[in-house]
């Protein structure tokens, strides 16, 4: 062995040292198998050993300053390849406009090898080791990563741990009747035991995939299959599951990926009896994860997706001693957010704030203000019916809201999963057609585009103000509204989601320098933006956040502060110009306007209007 194998050798072996007692005790409490776990140990090495140089040198340099991701210098994009740049050798031709949007970290969206017509946007996934060909090849997606690096820019995919695709190998040969399969996902013969879990598990689409079985004609027995029939549900109390997609997960780490989202992650333990979410065993896979990415690839972070209420969302950090996910989404506030702009009112979103700003520091949130996905009314409903909501009217005003039907509203968009017997449904648009951007544009009313343009930007100052990393949905940087011509595609007709999720108008997108078009006022608007984000300090993670009451239900006030700075930003949710007393004791710098201002002097914040206030030191 050679000096530098050695020195490998010792990294990985400090590295496993610290973390092996805990792992073998967590995977035997799960799996009681000392031969799995002895050959789970040896493949870790083997993935850490393949690993890259220059990603070993990543991962060294990110173990030195663990907490590089929780600076205020990370602002994200996610999109999908094909509607972004076609493939990847044509995101790796838009790396620098990306640059030119001050995006330093992409989401990817899921890129692996799935069927046409049957993959629920590339969630069912049929080989994780394959990219999709009308995308690229792996060569590709290590270029790309590559290319990303060297222009300092982080690379985020998806990883579906939950399911595989009915035409992956494994479910071909679960198909076909051989057992060892069989065993990697849930199979019966007969609908007597899915009776039992019917009884107790919630259907994820009642509407378009009612039930959590599929009878399989053909092999003669049910699988389990909570999202679509054909995205089989994985036995994660089968070892080898468990064991095979860590190979999966280490494989895509090792093509150059820094952060890996974790999908749909509280629905991967089934257990008779149970609603299967959120069940310990969850917890145990994913901290069993996290050790695993400290071993082999300690610069890569975990994202973890929990659709869910913020009280079940939390537990997915870990605890500071023994942490889970390094990051994970802002669910809740984004969906408050817009129930903020439907109804002028601030009171839950601003406790929702509170309840986040009272985390420990080091937990970090992805905020967005719409991604790729419906927009889900969970909101917190005991709360609003205090504040006088009913649960199922307040559902149907914000969907006929945002449809353009109800409360002088200005968006446009469409319903997604609509349920008539529950009156339950979700909303899909992009963030510029629900701020009024697609309806004035098309009606050439320039004040109302003013306006739109207006409660654009405003929502988006009020996100970078959130404690987290904030994440743009492209296109989003130049306003682009909905595409309606996915109705046009038969594979696509049936889900109103691409309304949201056009391809990239890049005609539109060279409008960006022009300040007297739309796209030129948002792109420059949001440029402004993350440059007060990447230059003021008060916006890492670790900065002091709270609300202040302006005594106002449509004004919102948040306040950051770190080692000494302080900075308040001010949010105007109404359509109607309003005065706020500022009350501060010391004279502070408009960071928009670049004005002063002093104590008690009257701040006129116009309709859906901001402004973020530096204390002069």
């Amino acid at each position: 062995m050679t000096k530098q194998e050695k020195k490998t050798e010792a990294v990985f072996q400090k590295r496993l040292d610290r973390h092996h007692d805990e792992l073998r005790w967590l995977y035997m409490e799960l799996y009681g198998n000392d031969s799995m776990f002895a050959e789970l140990c040896e493949n870790i090495n083997r993935f850490y050993l393949e690993r890259a140089k220059s990603l070993k040198e990543m991962d060294l340099e990110r173990e030195t300053r663990p907490d590089w991701y929780k600076q205020n210098d990370l602002l994200g994009m996610m999109f999908y390849i094909d509607n972004f740049a076609g493939n990847m050798k044509g995101v790796e031709q838009k790396l620098s406009y990306l640059q030119s949007c001050n995006v330093n970290y992409v989401h990817l969206m899921p890129f692996l090898e799935s069927p046409k017509g049957r993959s629920d946007g590339g969630y069912a996934v049929s080989d994780f080791r394959s990219v999709q060909p009308a995308l690229g090849s792996m060569e590709d997606l290590e270029r790309l990563t590559q290319a990303c690096h060297k222009k300092g820019i982080h690379v985020c995919m998806d990883f579906v741990m939950n399911h595989t695709s009915e035409d992956h190998e494994w479910a071909k040969k679960a198909r076909a009747g051989d057992g060892e399969y069989m065993s990697r996902y849930f199979f019966f013969q007969d609908f007597t035991i899915p009776a039992a879990y019917e009884k107790t598990v919630p259907q994820v689409f009642p509407t378009t995939a009612p039930g959590n079985f599929t009878w399989l004609s053909d092999a003669g027995h049910y699988v389990m299959t909570s999202f679509y029939p054909y995205q089989w549900d994985l036995n994660y109390q089968n070892p080898r599951v468990f064991n095979e997609m860590i190979y999966n997960f280490l494989y895509l780490a090792n093509r150059g990926i820094d952060i890996i989202r974790i999908d749909a992650v509280p629905y991967i333990w089934k257990q008779l009896n149970t609603q299967c979410r959120n069940l310990p065993q969850v917890h145990t896979i994913v901290r069993m994860m996290r050790m695993i990415s400290e071993i082999a690839c300690p610069g890569v972070l975990l994202l973890g997706e929990v659709v869910m209420e913020p009280e079940k969302v939390v537990p997915y950090f870990g605890t500071v001693e023994k942490p889970e996910c390094h990051m994970l989404y802002n669910v809740t506030t984004m969906a408050t957010t817009w129930h903020t702009v439907a109804t002028r009112t601030t009171g839950l979103l601003k406790k929702q704030l509170d309840v986040l700003c009272s985390l420990p520091k080091e937990y970090v949130f992805l905020n967005y203000l719409r991604c790729h996905d419906d927009i889900g009314w969970g909101l917190d409903y005991a709360t609003l019916k205090a504040e006088g909501f009913e649960e199922r009217l307040h559902k149907k005003y914000l969907n006929d809201y945002f449809q353009g039907y109800a409360g002088e509203s200005n968006s446009r968009g469409e319903l997604y999963n609509a349920d008539p017997v529950s009156g339950d449904a979700r909303f899909c648009g992009t963030t510029a057609s629900m701020c009024g951007v697609e309806k004035a544009g098309f009606e050439q009313n320039d004040s109302a585009m003013e306006a739109a343009i207006r409660l654009d930007l405003m929502l988006h100052a009020y996100m970078f103000m959130q404690s987290g990393i904030p994440v743009l949905y492209s296109g989003d940087e130049i306003g682009q509204v909905n595409d309606y011509t996915y109705k046009e595609n038969p594979e696509k007709a049936a889900d109103s989601r691409y309304i949201h999720r056009g391809a990239m108008h890049w005609n539109l997108a060279e409008n960006s320098a022009n300040p007297h078009t739309v796209e030129g006022k948002i792109f420059s608007g949001l440029a402004k933006l993350s440059k007060i984000r990447k230059t003021e300090r008060v916006f890492v993670c670790g900065a002091d956040v709270w609300t202040k009451d302006l005594g106002d239900a449509s004004l919102l006030c948040i306040v950051r502060a770190f080692e000494g700075e302080k900075l308040i930003g001010y949010f105007n949710f109404s359509e109607f110009e309003k005065s706020v007393l500022f009350e501060e004791e010391t004279d502070y710098l408009d960071l928009i306007s670049e004005k002063e201002i002093h104590p008690g002097a009257t701040l006129q914040l116009p309709g859906y209007g901001f402004c973020y206030l530096k204390k002069k030191g």
